[in-house]
């Protein structure tokens, strides 16, 4: 399946900035990068990885001489997963204060990790995109062919490898080995988990709590652990771009539901695969769930491949009355119900007498691409 991504590197670089590409690891950074840096003719280019270990030494120094001395003959500076490089914030900082006129770019897959290291040093110095597996609009494919395929979206989701593999069975062995990375080798190189299995038993809670309010104790209780763990690697793992934190949303009305959250994976199939389930939606009893955890993430992906700024809720009241999606954009609220089969959904009444100004509209697999496209 061909596929064109519509967020570049060319578009977000900026004089005396750093651009810092983040995202789930195998999403495509590497290949963005590679394809940015092989278009760059007649300037001097230095790429390397976090792995390199005479590239770890010279910043693990933060000897201002010697990452100048190593900046200086190039024009471009690319650092892959450069959240294993030491002090790479602190060095970076260096190099783009001495040399504003370079482009200095950096990626990594994990949030904690690279916002650790570049958090205080950049401040100010940098500018950052956030890659996630495949929106809809970036596959290139006619409305027919993404709707013919839309089963498999929910079931293996969007990564790149994954929809370059035609066949089934090979499509769930990569994903499971990616979630194996997520959750064991960048976890325990993080050094933030002392119990493997208890991170996998949360994020199998999570992954049977889409669409639903996460209680904190009630995730401890099933995991076997204490809240403050269970909070701990519910933030961990959002970090690691697993897993997507939404907020209740609340004008302060007392019927509404606002300190309770709930989660959605960033991808169907990594959420698949962490509870060993691939089997076709006539024999599943969570199509609901995949159904809105898809349309919430294709919503989140087309804001950032447009660049807005938008916020998105649940909305809930203590009377039971509830909204699967709420975005506001621009001052506008925009309400949402995402239905696999359409039962003529009517706009609970609360929301509408509280919020009479907000649209209001149920995504259907029948109409989807509408908004999505």
């Amino acid at each position: 399946m061909k596929f064109k991504r519509l967020q570049t590197i060319e578009a977000n670089l900026s004089p005396k900035r750093i651009l810092v590409i983040y995202g789930p690891r195998r999403v495509g950074k590497t290949t963005m990068l590679e394809r940015y840096l092989k278009a760059q003719k007649g300037q001097k280019i230095y790429y390397s990885t976090g792995d390199d270990i005479g590239l770890r030494e010279i910043f693990k120094s933060q000897s201002l001489v010697k990452i100048l001395d190593f900046a200086r003959s190039y024009d471009v500076i690319a650092l892959d997963e450069a959240q294993f490089i030491p002090s790479i914030g602190i060095g970076a900082k260096m190099m783009i204060d001495a040399f504003p006129g370079k482009n200095i770019i950096l990626t990594g897959s994990s949030s904690l990790s690279i916002s650790n290291e570049i958090g205080e040093p950049l401040t100010g110095r940098h500018f950052s995109v956030l890659l996630l597996p495949l929106a809809q609009k970036e596959i290139e494919a006619s409305a027919f062919e993404l709707e013919s395929g839309l089963e498999k979206f929910l079931v293996y989701g969007s990564y790149p490898e994954v929809l370059n593999e035609p066949d089934l069975e090979k499509k769930a062995r990569i994903l499971n080995e990616l979630v194996s990375s997520y959750l064991f080798k960048d976890a325990l190189a993080l050094e933030a988990v002392r119990s493997p299995d208890t991170l996998l038993d949360v994020t199998k809670c999570m992954a049977f709590q889409i669409g639903g309010e996460v209680s904190i104790n009630e995730v401890a209780q099933t995991a076997k652990t204490d809240a403050k763990t269970a909070a701990r690697y519910l933030d961990l793992l959002e970090k690691m771009f697993v897993i997507k934190k939404v907020r209740g949303f609340s004008r302060n009305l007392r019927s509404e539901i606002s300190q309770k959250a709930k989660y959605y994976f960033l991808d169907n199939g990594v959420r698949n695969a962490v509870i060993s389930q691939f089997n076709s939606l006539s024999s599943r009893d969570d199509v609901g769930q995949l159904w809105e955890n898809f349309i919430f993430m294709e919503m989140q992906k087309k804001t950032l491949i447009e660049n807005k700024l938008e916020n998105y809720y649940f909305w809930r009241t203590h009377s039971g009355q509830e909204i699967d999606i709420i975005k506001e954009s621009s001052g506008k609220l925009l309400a949402f119900e995402c239905k696999w089969r359409d039962r003529g959904q009517s706009v609970p009444a609360l929301w509408k007498k509280n919020y009479p100004q907000a649209s209001f509209g149920v995504i259907t697999p029948e109409n989807y691409l509408d908004l999505m496209l």
